[in-house]
């Protein structure tokens, strides 16, 4: 539980990465929340709207998060792929290893679109994924051949998405 796959955009060029999350029950006063390789400010801006529009009790969880291979990610399209793997270590449910997402959290909760999405959706299908899981926002002008889409508008269908 805890691995996600994400395709990121590295300039033009779509990237398969693993993100990596685990969650500890903490025994201090003030959860520790590090991140390697992602921006430690946006997991905690993550972290407040999981808590606030997930109903995600997270506040009593030490929250680690890692991106595998040591590649750093700025994009705001790894949102959707943190939150995944917060999710699943929390619940301990393993995310669908056949399956890559990627999409921009809102403060209010909203799964936003990012750029390129039909280009991510494209590099997911030649390296053998068969699901992605992708902001309704995206449009697929076009299905990609070998690969079933699932689009999400809110952070609660991404909670409900995993049970």
């Amino acid at each position: 539980s805890g691995s996600v796959i994400l395709v990121t955009q590295e300039g033009t060029r779509p990237i398969v990465v693993e993100v990596q999350g685990l969650l500890d029950k903490t025994t201090i006063g003030n959860p520790r929340r590090l991140c390697v390789g992602l921006d430690s400010q946006r997991l905690i801006l993550l972290l407040a709207i999981l808590q606030r529009h997930g109903r995600l009790p997270l506040s009593g969880y030490d929250v680690f998060i890692n991106v595998a291979g040591g590649i750093r990610v700025v994009e705001s399209g790894a949102d959707l792929a943190i939150a995944a793997a917060i999710i699943s270590s929390l619940h301990d449910r393993k995310f669908p290893t056949d399956t890559v997402c990627f999409g921009e959290i809102g403060l209010a909760g909203e799964i936003r679109p990012v750029q390129r999405g039909q280009d991510r959706l494209q590099e997911a299908a030649k390296l053998g994924f068969k699901r992605a899981l992708i902001p309704k926002g995206n449009r697929v002008p076009e299905p990609v051949s070998g690969l079933k889409v699932d689009q999400i508008n809110r952070i609660e269908d991404l909670v409900n998405w995993l049970k």
